[in-house]
């Protein structure tokens, strides 16, 4: 199965909203297993489909210790939200090294399909519930700098540009 390349912020394919799944096929476990496998050589403990450059509702998550307990949420959306919200800190594969403080309810519940097309609901909290909200703004089109002041996240943005351009001339050598 192939590593897939990840879009770095500032890159404007990251805003674009994802499209619902319709079809469960091999071509969508494929998907999941290939997103799998890049988000553990990351390594990660989730990644949205929106981050690999294919705009569908697919996200893969795990939060385990071992790498053992990969969940696949396919059009999930939440159902419900605890009032009580904490701040916590969160990281992107789309934006490599930098952590930052956001707000986000302390609990969820989700629904969604897994690979077979088959509805569940799943209660979550703690690092679960903020990586299931974190990779469900992706397929939004939202990057979680943007939960950020405008002034930290035009330094991030200054920041990666100025990363790539330098990784680039590297190559260029």
């Amino acid at each position: 199965m192939p590593i897939l390349n990840i879009l770095r912020y500032p890159d404007p394919r990251l805003h674009k909203v994802a499209k619902p799944v319709t079809v469960f096929d091999e071509r969508l476990k494929k998907l999941a297993a290939d997103m799998a496998e890049t988000m553990y050589d990351a390594p990660g403990v989730g990644l949205a489909a929106s981050q690999v450059d294919v705009h569908e509702q697919l996200v893969v998550i795990d939060t385990s210790e071992s790498n053992n307990e990969l969940r696949v949420f396919i059009n999930p959306e939440i159902i419900w939200e605890s009032p009580e919200r904490k701040i916590y800190d969160e990281g992107c594969l789309s934006v490599p090294g930098i952590y930052d403080g956001v707000e986000r309810p302390a609990e969820v519940k989700v629904r969604a399909f897994n690979l077979d097309g088959q509805p569940f609901e799943l209660h979550a909290d703690g690092l679960l519930a903020v990586c299931i909200q974190h990779e469900m703004d992706h397929l939004k089109g939202k990057v979680f700098v943007e939960y950020l002041s405008p002034l930290k996240r035009n330094r991030i943005k200054t920041k990666l540009l100025k990363e790539e351009r330098e990784q680039l001339k590297k190559a260029q050598r």
